[in-house]
């Protein structure tokens, strides 16, 4: 019944951030039509990464910064170009090559990502350069936007206050699509995880690797499985941890996610009225309402913040679904809640939905150069969230089927989720009225015949559940590993010391685990001891 909505299996998840943009989008195939030459891409691949201080004066001292120029458009690259973010920690030693981290979203910046948390990967440049990017869309890499007027016409499309009225709801999409369009400059039409990954091959290039080394998280792993379909020959050393799905229906991933949430939000919430300080009591079944009573009456009537606009209940579920994505954050979530709640102070909630607040987009650069940090649009990552799922998704529900299922879908979403359930549901209905995206996804990232890839799943993650890991590992073929992760939270790598081992023993020295094999829930005692048993 809630596959109504999908002519054909859909591939994207849409991952938790605030689902306040969307995007007109582009299939941007890997390869030109049959029926046409291959673009000359020479002077793209004839780069060399001029690695030099970084602009900002609060990035690390030891980080280094550069630039790479890449075609706007692969199948037409003389009609414009964009200059990709990167930065990265030098080898130390001899060096012998470089691995590159995407840290997850899609909408996740690199560079500010690698400048905040990049000490826990120090063990990494032991004989290789530690390299990120801010992918096309995000970040410094010319951002998208929705614009003020584009975050309004979404949080009424949140708060689905026409749910009775279908047409209504359907215009609002319109009319915010529309927006998004008009604030996001050249570079909407053309996001997307296909050309990413084709930007992350002219990296390599200019990198001087003739194969690419990666890590990848969360969304991460979508971008390492389609950059291994695309260029099975460059794949060097591939770790995927917090595996994303590459087939389930927009629905039932919609579902999946919002469940998954709601058991992270029950387990803080046992944590938190153990404590004095829990805003929300020491009653476990109060504070389970208090938070449904909150996020409605935010929606209701939104607080005002101090970078204009106003946040409301789904910009809640937003910051909450970042903020459960570890329990490292759970304590720090915690004193956000009590501002907000004591105070109404909105600052330290809106810094895990924005992962770090930029100004107003009317400043940033729509040349195609870099951007400056402090240009980026402040709804930048919801922005690009949704640009880039769209652009991955081929399904477009219609209006009939949409007006058809409306209420049956409220129904479900709400039943898997009171807290997230409206908010993954507006993720699923924001790519309504877009042009399809690209089926190469769905269609090809099957069956790779690349060099091994180690895919690490965890039992407990709230985001990317275990068994897309086995599902991705299944569809990838004999080339994917997988390592199965015992223990709970968003990835392994930081929460696991048994994943966080195994993954460097395999960046680092090509020691790759057996297939099947696991590592146990980590107790914070130690390392955790290695299980060859399958589990």
């Amino acid at each position: 019944m809630l596959t109504l909505l999908s002519a054909r299996p859909a591939v994207r998840r849409c991952a938790g951030a605030s689902a306040l943009a969307l995007a007109l989008l582009g299939s941007g195939l890997p390869a030109a039509a049959a029926d046409r030459p291959e673009p000359d891409l020479t002077r793209f691949y004839g780069q060399k990464a001029d690695w030099g201080p970084c602009r900002e004066r609060d990035m690390p001292k030891d980080l280094q910064c550069a630039k790479v120029t890449v075609p706007l458009d692969y199948a037409s690259p003389r009609a414009g170009t964009l200059d990709i973010a990167l930065a990265r920690y030098r080898a130390t030693g001899t060096r012998q090559g470089s691995i590159v981290l995407n840290f997850g979203g899609p909408g996740g910046a690199g560079v500010p990502a690698l400048a905040a948390e990049g000490r826990q990967f120090m063990d990494l440049t032991n004989g290789y350069d530690l390299v990120t990017f801010d992918p096309r869309g995000v970040g410094r890499s010319s951002p998208v936007s929705c614009g003020e007027g584009g975050d309004e016409a979404a949080a009424a499309t949140e708060r689905q206050a026409d749910i009775g009225h279908p047409q209504a709801l359907l215009a609002r999409l319109r009319q915010a699509a529309e927006q998004c369009a008009r604030s996001s400059g050249p570079v909407l039409p053309h996001i997307g995880t296909v050309n990413v990954s084709r930007d992350l091959d002219v990296i390599r290039q200019a990198l001087g690797d003739d194969r690419l080394n990666y890590l990848g998280f969360s969304y991460g792993t979508r971008l390492g499985a389609v950059y291994a379909a695309q260029f099975p020959g460059r794949v060097g050393r591939f770790a995927l941890d917090g595996v994303d799905t590459l087939t389930e229906p927009l629905a039932e991933e919609g579902l999946a996610g919002a469940e998954g949430q709601q058991t992270a939000l029950d387990d803080f919430l046992d944590w938190c009225v153990a404590d004095i300080g829990c805003p929300f009591g020491q009653d476990r079944r109060v504070a389970g309402d208090d938070v449904v009573r909150l996020v409605r009456s935010l929606d209701e009537n939104p607080v005002p913040t101090d970078f204009g606009g106003s946040f409301s209940g789904q910009d809640l579920v937003g910051a909450l679904g970042q903020a459960l994505y570890s329990k490292e954050l759970w304590p720090s979530l915690e004193r956000a809640l009590a501002s907000l709640l004591e105070d109404g102070d909105t600052r330290r909630v809106l810094a895990f939905s924005t992962g770090g607040i930029g100004l107003p987009p009317e400043r940033r650069r729509t040349d195609g150069g870099l951007v400056d940090a402090a240009d980026v649009p402040v709804d930048n990552l919801p922005a690009a969230l949704m640009a880039v799922n769209c652009a991955d998704d081929p399904d477009r529900p219609t209006a009939a089927r949409l007006t058809r299922d409306l209420k049956t879908l409220r129904a479900a979403y709400d039943e898997a989720s009171p807290v997230f359930g409206r908010y993954r549901l507006t993720q699923l209905l924001m790519c309504y009225g877009r042009p399809r995206g690209t089926d190469f996804i769905r269609d090809r990232v099957k069956d790779v015949r690349s060099a091994k890839m180690l895919l690490v799943g965890t039992r407990g993650d709230p985001a990317t559940p275990y068994r897309w890991t086995v599902e991705t590992a299944r569809r990838l073929g004999p080339s994917a590993v997988v390592l199965d992760n015992k223990g709970d939270g968003h990835t392994g790598y930081s929460s696991s010391s048994c994943v966080h081992r195994k993954i460097d023993d395999f960046l680092l020295y090509g020691s790759l685990p057996a297939n099947g094999s696991s590592c146990p829930a980590d107790t914070g005692d130690g390392p955790g001891a290695d299980s060859d048993g399958t589990g």
